[in-house]
């Protein structure tokens, strides 16, 4: 299992992508054909047509790192691209990847509704009041 520390972007490439590209190959078709900066904690998933490996790619402060996974048996469940999204790239949760990974079907997934932090000004309005 691999786990990443701290908040990380994942973009997978819904374009089969050929196998033998290594880093420039790969970064080529992140910024060209996904048309994404690599930028570092960023993550970047490339399938092959068969949908049987993965490779992932990695950017961080001082290179990038290059992941890459074969299944002896069954495929990867590419995640569904919303109606209309540009390009041939889609923004995915970092949770996501490791369902992904595991070999979940994400369409099978439900994401529920959690309270998000709003910002750090209007999170706790009590905060510079004394005597309570």
């Amino acid at each position: 299992m691999i786990t990443w520390n701290g908040p990380v972007r994942v973009y997978a490439c819904l374009e089969p992508t050929d196998m033998r590209k290594s880093f420039e190959g790969l970064c080529g078709v992140v910024e060209l054909g996904m048309g994404r900066r690599l930028d570092a904690g960023s993550l970047f998933l490339f399938f092959n047509r068969r949908r049987d490996r993965v490779k992932i790619l990695q950017a961080v402060e001082d290179g990038m790192i290059l992941f890459y996974k074969r299944l002896e048996r069954g495929t990867f469940e590419l995640p569904a691209s919303p109606a209309g999204a540009p390009g041939s790239g889609l923004e995915m949760r970092a949770g996501d990847l490791s369902l992904l990974l595991a070999g979940i079907d994400l369409s099978s997934v439900r994401h529920r509704r959690w309270w998000r932090q709003p910002a750090a000004r209007e999170a706790f309005p009590c905060a510079g009041v004394t005597g309570v």
